[in-house]
């Protein structure tokens, strides 16, 4: 009798996300650490300087810890709807609030340097972060579940029948040209007529790769849940404001689009010293020469900052 197969290791495949490409676009180099020099890092044999990499890619700032704090809860909202369950909104921001409260502990404890904890970037690099931007970092979060609770997509879902929802918020893919592109609308159902609605929340200000992210989830939707282009409908909703932008779906937007995540693609490859194996060298991959970008990277330590000019 065969006893188990040794497990297999992942393989670091090429793929492409929205994320993916304005990671690039902002840095280069990070990039590098992010998706190569970090992988591995969560093996107890890593090499030391692969696992601080992977450690500060898990990082997250506190805007994105705002934004990642309203998507659960909204998430967890619309699949208690899904089951007949109402959410009540005192309760979840009630819990919204304890969560940040420990993640906070966990990261200014810096816990996350000795197991799986959340952590902040500021607190790695102990940034002077006054209370009150912590406070408004929370405000931020409390208003956004707030305007949500009185929006009319929890009406919407409420009405809706549940052989009309579809997956809340679950990362899924599609292949395109050989290359998986990943994809996770945060609200979706199906319509009377066959078609379906795909919607966003964003909390932070508005941006033209909003629009492009949406096309990425119609596609997914046209190739995964054989849903026609014309009878797919896009919103991304913007919290706690409430703005609303519809993206307009047809084979003329979808094709440009392609073309745009076509070169964007080409250019992850072209920056590969094997691209059939996903292999990447640092000298590849240049720095910033931008001074924000370089604040905002997790990765500033180990880098060093800006090219010298």
């Amino acid at each position: 009798m065969r006893g188990p197969s040794a497990r297999q290791p992942l393989r670091n495949e090429l793929s492409w996300s929205k994320s993916r490409e304005s990671k690039l676009r902002e840095c280069a180099r990070q990039y590098y650490f992010h998706y190569y020099a970090s992988w591995g890092g969560w093996e107890r044999n890593a090499p030391p300087e692969t696992r601080e990499l992977y450690i500060l890619k898990k990082l997250t700032s506190r805007a994105a810890w705002a934004g990642t704090t309203v998507h659960d809860a909204i998430a967890h909202a619309l699949s208690l709807v899904r089951d007949g369950i109402q959410p009540d909104r005192e309760r979840l921001v009630a819990q919204c609030r304890a969560r940040m409260r420990a993640e906070f502990r966990e990261s200014r404890e810096k816990a996350y340097r000795r197991r799986k904890a959340f952590g902040l970037v500021e607190h790695e690099y102990d940034e002077a972060i006054e209370d009150a931007q912590w406070k408004a970092n929370w405000e931020l979060v409390e208003r956004c579940l707030v305007a949500f609770f009185e929006s009319r997509w929890l009406q919407l879902a409420r009405a809706l029948p549940k052989e009309r929802w579809l997956p809340i918020d679950e990362l899924a893919s599609f292949h395109f040209e050989g290359t998986k592109i990943f994809a996770a609308p945060d609200f979706a159902f199906r319509t009377e007529e066959g078609g379906a609605v795909l919607v966003d929340w964003k909390t932070g200000q508005k941006r033209d790769a909003d629009k492009e992210q949406l096309l990425g989830y119609a596609m997914f939707a046209h190739r995964s849940w054989d849903v026609p282009l014309d009878r797919i409908a896009c919103r991304v909703v913007y919290l706690p404001s409430l703005d609303e932008i519809e993206v307009p779906v047809d084979e003329a937007e979808v094709e440009s689009f392609s073309g745009r995540m076509r070169d964007s693609i080409a250019r992850m490859r072209d920056l590969l010293i094997d691209p059939e194996q996903n292999v990447a060298a640092i000298a590849s991959f240049p720095k910033t020469a931008d001074p924000g970008a370089c604040a905002r990277c997790p990765f500033r330590g180990p880098c060093g900052g800006v090219e010298a000019a």
